[in-house]
Formats: C-alpha cells, sequence, structure tokens
C-alpha cells in the first residue's frame, strides 16, 4: 500500500467513527426533546371564557402532572354579565356549574378536589346558602378557608370560588 491509500483509509475510518458517534448523540437528543414534549409535569392550560381572561390577564385553570389549579369562578357570562345580581345562591350555584366544566375537561370530578377557598362579600347569606355544597361534595368535603371580603373583581360579585384537586392514578 502506498502512503496516500494508507492515509486515505485511515482518514475513511477516522470519519465512519466520528460520524457514527454522531449519530448516537443526535438519536440521544431527539429522545431528550420528545421525552420533555410529553413530560407529565409541562403545564395545560385551560380558557373558560378566552376573551375575558386575556382582557383580565389570567388563565382559569392549570394541571401540571396529576394536580390541577382553578382560579376562582365567579357567576358571569362569556361576556362579562354578572348572573344573579344580590343573589347569593344563585351566584353560588353557577360558580360551582363553571368549577365543573374545567374539573370535567381534565377529567376530574369534586371528588378529586382537596382544597377549596371562598371568598364572600357577605358571610351571613353565604353560610344561610352553604348546605348547598352537600349535594356537591358527597364522599368527603375538601379542606379550605371562607373569608369575607370587601368586595371582589366587579361590583356585585358577592361570592367567588378557587380550588386544587389531584387525580390518582
Amino acid at each position: 500500500m502506498t502512503k496516500i491509500s494508507v492515509f486515505s483509509s485511515s482518514l475513511l475510518l477516522c470519519l465512519s467513527i466520528f460520524s457514527s458517534c454522531n449519530n448516537a448523540d443526535t438519536s440521544k437528543t431527539t429522545v431528550d426533546k420528545d421525552l420533555k414534549a410529553t413530560s407529565p409535569d409541562t403545564p395545560e392550560y385551560f380558557n373558560l371564557r378566552p376573551k375575558l381572561e386575556k382582557d383580565y390577564g389570567y388563565t382559569h385553570a392549570v394541571k401540571i402532572g396529576d394536580d390541577l389549579k382553578i382560579s376562582g369562578a365567579v357567576s358571569m357570562t362569556d361576556s362579562g354579565v354578572i348572573i344573579g345580581q344580590g343573589n347569593m345562591e344563585l351566584q353560588m350555584k353557577n360558580c360551582y356549574s363553571d368549577l365543573e366544566k374545567i374539573l370535567k375537561h381534565y377529567g376530574y370530578t369534586f371528588d378529586d378536589v382537596f382544597a377549596e377557598n371562598v371568598y364572600t362579600t357577605n358571610m351571613d347569606d353565604f353560610i344561610k346558602v352553604s348546605g348547598y355544597r352537600n349535594s356537591i361534595y358527597k364522599k368527603q368535603f375538601p379542606t379550605g378557608t371562607w373569608l369575607e371580603v370587601k368586595g371582589l373583581a366587579l361590583h356585585g360579585q358577592l361570592i367567588e370560588i378557587d380550588m386544587e384537586a389531584h387525580k390518582t392514578k
């Protein structure tokens, strides 16, 4: 063999080894990217009323893994008009209706809720109608806090309810 042949053969062998190493790294990177794209820790966002939520600057719910956090639900139409002006019971029922829609979107039920916070502008009125919650929570009541507040986001809102849920596989 001539020096050029030996040199050419050596060069081809090195390039072949380098190329196969490079391909192995690329496939590992591709696998890593695929795993990251389907990671259970990737947040999944949900907007119940997309236009309103964008205007006010929030997302109604986010699911990360098996945990779901839902922003405060209020009694309103999709265009932002309050439903049940002055009627605590109607507003509370509308809140739970919206919360149920969000839970169902992710395949959850009220049985998966472990924390619930109620904010109201009139605690006495809320306590009078709070028995309705017995029809919502049939297994066990979640932990939570009830707070009387001076006001909510829009004048006329009497109640807002947020919650957290967890789904065990």
